[in-house]
């Protein structure tokens, strides 16, 4: 591939795919690189029109041998409906960028493995319409998507001594669930993943509940047989330190760049994206990951 390099193929690429946007009536064209891949950031920014955007994090937590618990007295988690999910994205998030319009059909779709609210103990659920009219003091949401129904992921170059000190520690898990012993999963063959999304809430215990919301998560895929769980999220995402992860399997920080293809401007109260100043949350499109 060394011998295609400075041809101005990858400029190519990008300009026919701006074509194609364009004639789907997209209004902006954005990727997502490594913050240290000089070679895609000078592309995309210097020869092509782009500018940085936002610096998100890609957080990835790996799905133990063992179970986490869910007792806890001060909230419960209640399951809701697409529909009643799309109405509450709508209502919380619709100017947050790269919010999906057809958010409905995402929520519908069957990848779409639920959502879920995290709620006081003592909150009286009576319905979507009194809990968007009177919400508790303190709430989280989150929903889920299937990933390992799409695509695999592997690491590969560990040595021996990685692979067999991840296998004992699942031995030792599998054995001795009652201790909770942080095991690695078997990332070195392909495996399956969830991804967090529409991660929302309000109140001082909110980060709290999007924990307890990631541990349901992390026993859902674990008993769909995945590795591990991911989320993506905004630098300045208040609920960021509710979201357990890895750092070694984690990316701190990803790189966002953008540029707007259409002249006119249909965002409405959101703007032109590429001059507003970053907002603390994202949306993240399942779909895109």
């Amino acid at each position: 591939m060394v011998l295609y390099r400075r041809m101005g193929i990858g400029l190519t690429l990008v300009q026919k795919m701006e074509e194609w946007f364009r004639s789907k009536g997209a209004e902006y064209s954005y990727i997502a690189t490594d913050i240290d891949n000089e070679a895609s950031i000078s592309l995309f920014t210097l020869r092509s029109g782009y500018t940085k955007f936002r610096t998100p994090s890609i957080l990835v937590h790996p799905v133990f041998a063992h179970r986490f618990p869910l007792h806890y007295r001060a909230l419960r988690l209640l399951p809701i409906s697409p529909s009643d999910a799309e109405l509450l994205y709508r209502r919380r998030l619709s100017t947050t960028e790269f919010f999906p319009r057809d958010i409905g059909s995402i929520l519908h779709n069957p990848l779409s493995l639920g959502t879920y609210l995290a709620l006081p103990s003592d909150y009286s659920w009576t319905g979507l319409d009194s809990f968007l009219a009177e919400p508790p003091a303190s709430w989280a949401v989150l929903s889920v998507w299937n990933c390992k129904a799409l695509f695999r992921l592997e690491v590969r170059g560990a040595g021996k001594w990685r692979r067999w000190l991840s296998k004992a520690t699942r031995a030792i898990d599998k054995a001795l669930p009652c201790f909770r012993i942080p095991s690695v999963p078997d990332v070195f063959r392909p495996f399956g993943m969830y991804l967090m999304y529409g991660i929302e809430g309000e109140g001082k215990d909110a980060a709290e509940m999007v924990r307890v919301l990631c541990r349901h998560v992390h026993n859902m895929a674990r008993k769909g047989g995945c590795a591990a769980v991911a989320a993506e999220v905004a630098a300045e995402e208040p609920l960021k330190k509710g979201i357990p992860y890895w750092r070694r399997m984690s990316c701190a920080e990803d790189l966002w760049c953008v540029k707007r293809l259409a002249e006119e401007y249909s965002d409405g109260a959101v703007g032109d994206w590429t001059k507003a100043a970053p907002g603390k949350s994202i949306f993240v499109d399942p779909r895109e990951f």
